[in-house]
């Protein structure tokens, strides 16, 4: 945690990055903690240039959010990083401590384990994944902490097949792999969680089972998708990619000011706000 005395910053770092809501939810937060000295930027920042980045910070920063595609480039340049930022190779949160260091953590994990419980969703006894990207190790992640028993990921090649089994192993999840074709397949688990691109779950609406469980959807804008749209008419429980953004900027505003709890009903407003606005 850092000290609140005199001015500070705080920023978002990655490429591109000008569509990011994450200033809007972080000055939110300031204002409603009262943190008046405070303040949060965007930057649009490389991999190339993050190292010189990071040299020219001065004392009164607090910390950084990372996005694509930093998550991992930043990870040598840190002095320390958290077990959960371990678990996945990813670090989305830094923070810099009174005397100097610089600490990884990942909150996107815990993030979406608070999305899923402020839904009623503590405990599910499988689930699938629809995709096979940075997103979904995090998902898998915390489908650990979740999931009693095997998530199926459904993905597009046996490169990206491999890569989920073996992420499987190592979060020691009952990973099962099966062929994109079949993703319709994947709507009556439990849980379904969708981590792929805008438009590429569209298809798979008119597979929405009549009674559905509950879709935890990572995009946020254009939202509602065309499958969180369907599900939702069916009466299912859908998580949105915003909840998620917000539960894990919660957390990244609660280390970096070390005041809590963050105020997230009003970075939720704020954010849907700025999303209509767009």
């Amino acid at each position: 945690m850092t000290g609140t005395a005199g001015k500070r910053r705080a920023a978002v770092l990655g490429s591109p990055i000008a569509h990011s809501l994450s200033p809007v939810l972080h000055r939110t937060a300031y204002q409603e903690l009262g943190l008046k000295d405070w303040s949060y930027d965007r930057f649009e920042v490389d991999e190339q240039a993050l190292p010189g980045f990071l040299a020219d910070l001065g004392p009164e920063w607090a910390g950084l959010s990372l996005t694509m595609p930093l998550k991992r480039a930043v990870i040598p340049l840190l002095d320390a990083i958290s077990d959960t930022a371990a678990s996945v190779e990813a670090v989305n949160t830094v923070v810099f401590t009174e005397d100097g260091r610089r600490v990884g953590d990942n909150t996107d994990i815990p993030g979406m384990i608070a999305a899923l419980r402020e839904r009623g969703i503590e405990e599910v006894a499988s689930a699938a994944i629809l995709g096979a990207g940075a997103t979904a190790s995090s998902a898998l992640a915390a489908l650990a902490r979740i999931c009693t028993g095997p998530v199926v990921a459904y993905v597009r090649s046996e490169a990206r097949a491999a890569e989920m089994r073996q992420w499987g192993e190592r979060l020691d999840v009952d990973v099962r792999t099966a062929d994109w074709s079949d993703a319709d397949r994947a709507l009556r688990a439990p849980l379904v969680v969708a981590t792929t691109p805008a438009g590429t779950t569209d298809a798979l609406a008119a597979a929405v089972p009549e009674r559905p469980a509950a879709l935890f959807d990572v995009l946020y804008d254009p939202w509602p998708t065309a499958l969180a749209a369907r599900w939702s008419a069916y009466g299912g429980a859908v998580v949105s990619g915003l909840d998620l953004l917000v539960h894990q900027a919660v957390l990244q505003v609660e280390q970096m000011t070390g005041r809590a709890p963050a105020p997230l009903d009003a970075m939720r407003k704020a954010g849907e706000h700025a999303l209509a606005a767009r």
